[in-house]
């Protein structure tokens, strides 16, 4: 009964931001558990670099409502439904990790347009068609930061800070799919949200250090340990969860 549990053979997958450090693990995760995935992103290369069948590439803008509508379009002609969406995707300005007194007016405003507004785009038009098919699975990634407040001591003596947009958008995310979750829980539309702790990709030295004293289990995560939680959700192992956040975290959100 319990052997293909997390099985998503048969399923259609899309990955926004499915080129990035996290999105591609997603794909390779939702792939290897039998989805067919459509990779969606705005550095889509020519399809001769598609290394399986069940792995599809197409552009995306998320911040276009013309795109979003696009692609939703193609993928739902193509295959007739929907069954799994996983806001990976992570836009952002050319300021984006100015100080807080440095960030400009309309830099916060793009910032939040293109981020939250373009998760609800997706979010708005695949859970209508989902609707409409008997049901899915809602996946955004959010971040501790969107629950706790940031320790700024970890950046100390590097470049590096924790931008207030960021931090902002993600505790916006949290709070949309859980509405999402309430508004579309009677078409069988699930919504849950991810959220990582920090992720290993060759920071400095100084903040890789810190951030480890700061979880219990003594290092940073990595891209590849987000991957359980979304196949999780995505499969009928969590077919009685919604509006959740699951904290991938190492333990930081429990000092």
């Amino acid at each position: 009964m319990y052997k293909n549990i997390f099985s998503c053979k048969n399923r259609t997958a899309i990955v926004t931001g499915g080129l990035g450090l996290i999105g591609s693990e997603i794909v390779e995760g939702l792939y290897q558990y039998g989805a067919k995935v459509y990779v969606a992103d705005n550095n889509v290369k020519p399809l001769k670099n598609i290394k399986y069948e069940n792995i599809k590439y197409i552009n995306l803008d998320i911040s276009s409502i013309e795109s979003v509508q696009h692609i939703i379009k193609k993928v739902a002609e193509e295959n007739d439904k929907i069954d799994i969406l996983v806001n990976c995707a992570y836009p952002r300005t050319e300021d984006w990790g100015a100080k807080f007194e440095d960030i400009q007016f309309d830099s916060w405003k793009v910032n939040v347009d293109n981020h939250l507004g373009g998760y609800f785009l997706m979010c708005k038009e695949v859970a209508m068609h989902m609707k409409k098919k008997g049901g899915g699975s809602i996946i955004n990634l959010a971040s501790i930061y969107g629950v706790v407040a940031p320790d700024f001591s970890i950046y100390d003596g590097t470049e590096m800070t924790m931008p207030v947009a960021y931090a902002s958008i993600k505790a916006g995310i949290i709070a949309m799919t859980q509405y999402i979750a309430t508004y579309y829980g009677k078409d069988n539309v699930r919504a849950n949200v991810i959220s990582p702790g920090g992720i290993f990709n060759n920071q400095v030295q100084s903040f890789v250090e810190k951030y480890a004293l700061k979880t219990p289990l003594g290092r940073m995560g990595k891209a590849e340990e987000i991957v359980g939680g979304v196949i999780y959700l995505a499969s009928d192992a969590s077919s009685f969860v919604t509006g959740q956040n699951i904290l991938i975290d190492g333990g930081w959100t429990t000092w």
